[in-house]
């Protein structure tokens, strides 16, 4: 069974910075995508940005590009979502995803999720 579990979310001041991690377990962590998503008060959830299995694809939605960054270690099965300078509005419920394409982009080509985690940033 695949699980993804999530950490690292909490309150912050604007300009800030945390970060969030992701612990993959029951696949090969090396051979899947890890996409970052979130939803954010009275929105749908959407895609955030996503770092490719081999790490040498990363794509960035333009409101977040420049300040957050997403990396793994596949040696921890792990995936991180870096974010610095936080702005009110990106106040939201942070979802990890794991998919087994090579580049995703859609909420439909991720066929695991974690269970979110809340970051909260105060102005």
């Amino acid at each position: 069974q695949v699980q993804l579990v999530e950490s690292g979310g909490g309150l912050v001041q604007a300009g800030g910075s945390l970060r969030l991690s992701c612990v993959v377990s029951g696949r090969n962590f090396s051979a899947i995508t890890i996409g970052w998503f979130r939803q954010r008060p009275g929105n749908e959830r959407g895609f955030i940005g996503t770092n490719s299995w081999n790490g040498r694809s990363q794509l960035y939605i333009d409101d977040v590009k420049g300040r957050f960054t997403i990396s793994r270690d596949n040696a921890r099965n792990t995936g991180y979502l870096q974010m610095n300078n936080l702005k009110p509005g990106d106040t939201a419920a942070y979802y990890c995803a794991a998919s087994g394409l090579a580049l995703a982009l859609r909420e439909h080509q991720y066929d695991y999720w974690g269970q979110g985690t809340q970051v909260t940033v105060s102005s």
